[in-house]
This record gives C-alpha cells, structure tokens and sequence, in this order.
C-alpha cells in the first residue's frame, strides 16, 4: 500500500492552480522562439506563391508517367522488358510519395489524393506482374510464372 497521502498532494495541486490568473489559463504562454506576426504572414505568403506552380508541375509529371503505363511499348512478360516496367511502376510510387510530401506541406487536399491515387496505381501495375511469378496468382499467356525469358 501507497505511504503518500493523496488528499495532501491534491490539495497542493488544488492551490497551485488557484495561484495561476485566469488571463494565463486563457492565452497560451508565449515561448521565447515565437515569431513575430510579421514573419508568420511573410512565411505563409511565400507557402502561397509556391504552392501553385511547383506542386502541379511535380503532380503533371507523374501523372504523366502514371497513365503512360498504359501504352507502355515494350513486352513486360519477361526478362529486361519485365524489369524496366516494373523499375518504372516503381517511380509511379516514388513519385507519387514524392508529390504526397508536397501536397501536404503545401495543403493542397485535391492534389494530395490524387498522389495517393498514384501511389495505389503504381502498387497495383507491379502487384499484376509479380504476383503471378511468386505463385500467389493464377500465370496467363501475358503474364507468366518465370522471370527470364528462355
């Protein structure tokens, strides 16, 4: 059993709380790297200016590299050809992170979900390759059980 005689410490607690004005309850304490106002508003103004231009074009980019999976000219079934496109299902990921990341810190929602959409697109281009190589999917004509092309 406890020694401490815990009506005795809450009345300490009790007492230190009375001690403290009502104004510092309300307004919370300044510490002492607090920026000024002016500083605050010349931060957010350059969040604003950059947060147009540099997100897009970062999301155009993958976007781009995103939908041309799509076409993607070369044979993907096996060997060199299977390797670049799934290096390159791996950049659709990378890149969607990567504009994810700016999308964030530049709170820009729209675009944020639309690179979290790509990072899905990307996962789910290499899922349909690989999982057939592992032997957790069913291997087709397009998409076979080996790696190297015989």
């Amino acid at each position: 059993m406890s020694t401490k005689d815990w009506d005795k410490e809450m009345a300490k607690i009790d007492k230190q709380i009375e001690s403290i004005s009502d104004d510092a309850l309300i307004q919370p304490a300044t510490t002492k790297g607090a920026k000024a106002p002016a500083e605050k508003e010349r931060v957010a103004e350059v969040k604003r200016t950059t947060s147009t231009f540099g997100v897009f074009a970062r999301l155009v980019l993958v976007v781009a590299l995103g939908l041309g999976m799509l076409a993607w000219p070369y044979s993907a079934r096996c060997g060199p050809g299977l390797f670049a496109y799934l290096f390159a299902s791996a950049m659709v990921v990378i890149g969607g992170g990567w504009t994810a990341i700016w999308t964030w810190r530049h709170r820009s929602a729209q675009a944020h979900i639309l690179s979290l959409l790509l990072i899905v697109w990307g996962i789910v281009l290499a899922t349909v390759e690989i999982l057939p190589r592992v032997g957790y999917a069913a291997p087709s004509a397009s998409h076979p059980a080996t790696w190297m092309c015989s």
